[in-house]
């Protein structure tokens, strides 16, 4: 009798777990930005910064594009931690391949569980 207790509240801590949003669970898509055609990176045209922290004072250190899959890790206001999933930015016209640090949420579309 000791043993299907226990196996109860595994399986219910099991299936509790799955519901909470864990880091990583939310996707989306970069919205709201200049074609990749009128790209211009003096201008700002054509691209969503990546920076290395949560706000525009922060270094640009990657880029992403219209219609990239990005992953969102965490949020702080307006600014979101995304990873490049799939997309232009896997091969980026500046920064580094597959970049992961900050950008601004009014170019992003979300979708599944986010923070």
């Amino acid at each position: 009798m000791l043993n299907r207790p226990f196996l109860i509240l595994i399986i219910g801590l099991s299936l509790s777990s799955s519901s909470i949003a864990q880091a990583g669970d939310c996707t989306g898509i970069v919205i709201g930005v200049r074609p990749i055609n009128l790209y211009n990176h003096v201008r700002g045209n054509g691209y969503l910064a990546v920076r290395s922290g949560p706000g525009s004072s922060y270094q640009q250190i990657g880029e992403v594009y219209l219609d990239d899959e990005i992953s969102v890790w965490v949020r702080r206001g307006d600014w979101y931690e995304i990873t490049c999933m799939s997309g232009r930015c896997e091969q980026p016209y500046w920064g580094n391949p597959v970049p992961s640090d900050w950008a601004y949420g009014r170019y992003l579309s979300f979708g599944g569980d986010c923070p």
